[in-house]
């Protein structure tokens, strides 16, 4: 008899054993491609799929190598902090895993698939546009709530009903710019230069060049480029230069704005430059002379020079951990994270619900919450049904390195 019991509770025991083991690797695998993801050990998913456990499992794509990886490594580490801080407050616990699409439409979807298979219960879509348009289409389909930081072209949220944005989109970008140069009597006359095969440089082209007209600015280059010949702006800054332009806006990324103002120098050209969030990060790119910025102008949902508490509590964090500070797209990031801290309370979800189920709160709770983010300018953020967030954005000089507010 004491035989039997002996070999009864070794079995039980081993067989417990095995499986604390294969719940710790499968929460480590996530922890450590995630970026060292805060609250990694805390759930695993069985084998039907379902989550078990106390954390949510937040997911995300975006390019943590290549060109693009200022983007995606700003995005990461600012959400990372996010869960850091609230998993070390008790109550609401995430597991953050970010995988690397490289900036490529074709990888993010073998990204977001990745993600699947661990477990992801809420996403944080993919960082830049192209490939959020193509892992949005999959958060559609398979009914995994989103809210991208960065990805702002409105494809990415059009018909899609659980795929939310944290950022500003490309037409609302192009508006906002153009209304911020009149009213702060920018530039006289405007040179535009954008990329012609990029829907984010296009988007904020067509609706800049919309309300420019509205507002009878004056528009006297309007020039454009496409890859293959983005290395020599030497045409239009010429075509720009020859029109006596005093204010070049630039919607674009920051890689080739780098090499427009390196050019724009070596002609002697010094007009006013102004740009958009993407340009956020040209300060942290290897090898880019920074007193070639000095004076550039964009708008930005976020300003690191403020002195809000909350803003320089998390700046201070960033610069120690990451030896930097932060762009908007660390700072949008991190908001998307305690904006579903947030819906999640609200709406008293746990972690043992499915997916579909979180998504169908998560939908409710945006359209109906206001969230007071370090992004924006103060007055709280909310979501229309379509997707698009409601904030305004903050003027930013660079002066002496570093991104200064303009009000």
């Amino acid at each position: 008899m004491k035989k039997k019991l002996l070999c009864i509770t070794l079995t039980l025991a081993l067989a417990l054993g095995l499986s604390a083991c294969g719940g710790g690797n499968g929460g480590n695998a996530g922890g450590n491609n995630g970026g060292n993801a805060g609250g990694g050990n805390a759930g695993g998913s069985n084998a039907d799929g379902n989550i078990s456990g106390a954390a949510f499992k937040l997911g995300g794509t975006g390019p943590l190598t290549g060109g693009a990886a200022t983007y995606g490594i700003a995005a990461r580490n600012g959400a990372q902090i996010a869960v850091d801080e609230i998993n070390a407050m008790g109550g609401i616990q995430f597991e953050l895993r970010y995988e690397d699409d490289a900036h490529d439409p074709e990888k993010a979807v073998n990204a977001y698939n990745v993600l699947k298979d661990w477990g992801m219960q809420l996403s944080l879509g993919s960082v830049t546009s192209k490939p959020a348009e193509a892992t949005s289409v999959m958060n559609m389909e398979d009914r995994i709530f989103a809210l991208t930081p960065s990805a702002s072209s409105e494809a990415t949220t059009q018909g899609k009903d659980n795929v939310f944005q944290m950022c500003f989109t490309d037409p609302g970008q192009g508006a906002k710019s153009a209304e911020y140069i009149s009213d702060k009597s920018l530039g006289s006359k405007i040179a535009i230069i954008w990329k012609n095969d990029d829907v984010y440089s296009k988007g904020i082209h067509d609706t800049f060049t919309a309300r420019a007209a509205e507002l009878q600015l004056e528009i006297v280059s309007d020039t454009t480029f496409a890859d293959g010949n983005d290395k020599d702006f030497s045409v239009q800054l010429t075509n720009a230069k020859d029109n006596d332009a005093d204010l070049v806006f630039l919607p674009m990324y920051y890689e080739p704005a780098s090499l427009i103002l390196s050019q724009a120098n070596s002609m002697s050209y010094a007009p006013k430059f102004f740009g958009v969030d993407g340009m956020d990060g040209i300060l942290a790119q290897p090898g880019f002379d920074t007193s070639l910025a000095e004076g550039v102008m964009l708008l930005t949902p976020f300003n690191a020079d403020s002195t809000d508490e909350r803003t320089a509590a998390f700046v201070a964090k960033y610069q120690q951990q990451f030896n930097e500070i932060p762009n908007q797209f660390a700072a949008d990031a991190y908001d998307c994270v305690y904006a579903f801290k947030m819906a999640l309370e609200n709406a008293s979800a746990t972690p043992d619900m499915s997916n579909e189920d979180l998504c169908s709160l998560m939908m409710t709770q945006f359209t109906s919450m206001t969230l007071e983010g370090i992004t924006g300018d103060g007055a709280g953020i909310t979501w229309e049904t379509s997707g698009a967030v409601s904030k305004s954005p903050k003027g930013m000089v660079i002066q002496n390195g570093a991104y200064v507010g303009l009000d």
